[in-house]
């Protein structure tokens, strides 16, 4: 008998519908409000399905081989997944992130074995990027490129947009997902509007001057490659505050703990809702909430 392996828990999260939150504005209007649960994969988030996909596809290719440094950029997620598939792997893996962002999230990386390198909380991701290519050039090793690598998107496209399509039972209306490297929201874009033109997708950017974990507006010359704005239908932005506040109702309302991030996006398909009717509005709970907890968020 065959049995899996971790990398055969990834993908396949379930679709739940929240049932307080908007609830008698929703029903009045015959909207329903669906997040997939991407915080069930094994690293805890929506990064482990293109993490193992760039991984896996690159040693396919012949590119790299099992032994060899990876190096990547992160701020967080990508982080993590990238470290558990280089442990599934059998890699050394690299991770250059800003010294601000959470300690669970550092932690995690280095319980999976990774090493990490931190860069000054002024340079942010950019800075990291920078210094990832830079170590390439010097011969330290390979990066994968999570902004720039199709095999990112390719993955959504091939997995969490079919899964998305088949829960709904092809219903699905809008689609909300928050923005980083954007590879989520291309993916399965791509694979939405080829089943249904009329399906719109709601990518989510924070205000100006909030910082919220996980979404980005990036400034033109470090605009994810991978990015395609045709992809895309709508930007809708969120605050900082509103975003928080979702995410301690998402915990207390409905039992879902959420990253920020997913909040913020639960907070978008919440108000695409109360300008639609009979639409069934799907939203990605890109992480779990456990890895923010010293980030203040949720009350002590």
């Amino acid at each position: 008998m065959k049995y899996p392996t971790i990398e055969d828990s990834i993908g396949k999260t379930p679709l739940v519908r929240l049932q307080r939150i908007g609830a008698q504005e929703n029903a009045a209007r015959g909207n329903v409000i669906l997040g997939k649960l991407e915080g069930n994969n094994p690293a805890g988030s929506v990064k482990d399905r293109p993490a193992l996909s760039m991984i896996q596809r690159a040693q396919e290719r012949g590119d790299i081989k099992p032994g060899d440094t990876l190096i990547e950029a992160t701020s967080g997620n990508t982080g993590i997944a990238l470290a558990m598939a280089a442990a599934i792997k059998g890699y050394r893996m690299v991770l250059i992130m800003p010294e601000d962002l959470s300690i669970e999230r550092a932690q995690t990386m280095k319980a999976f074995g990774a090493e990490l390198i931190l860069t000054p909380k002024s340079g942010g991701i950019e800075y990291s990027r920078d210094l990832a290519e830079q170590m390439q050039r010097d011969g330290k090793g390979r990066v994968l490129d999570q902004f720039s690598n199709a095999d990112n998107p390719r993955i959504h496209f091939e997995t969490t947009g079919p899964e998305i399509w088949a829960d709904t039972k092809g219903q699905i209306t809008h689609f909300v997902s928050a923005m980083g490297t954007t590879g989520t929201i291309t993916g399965v874009s791509q694979f939405l509007k080829k089943k249904n033109q009329a399906i719109k997708i709601i990518g989510v950017q924070p205000n100006e001057g909030s910082r919220i974990p996980g979404i980005r507006k990036w400034p033109q010359a470090y605009l994810p490659k991978i990015y395609d704005p045709s992809h895309v239908d709508e930007l809708v932005y969120v605050s900082q505050e509103d975003a928080e506040d979702m995410c301690r109702r998402l915990a207390r309302e409905e039992g879902i703990f959420a990253g920020i991030s997913a909040a913020g996006a639960c907070w978008v398909a919440q108000e695409i809702a109360k300008r639609e009717s009979n639409a069934t509005v799907v939203f990605i709970v890109c992480d779990r909430g456990d890895r923010y907890l010293s980030t203040g968020v949720f009350p002590a």
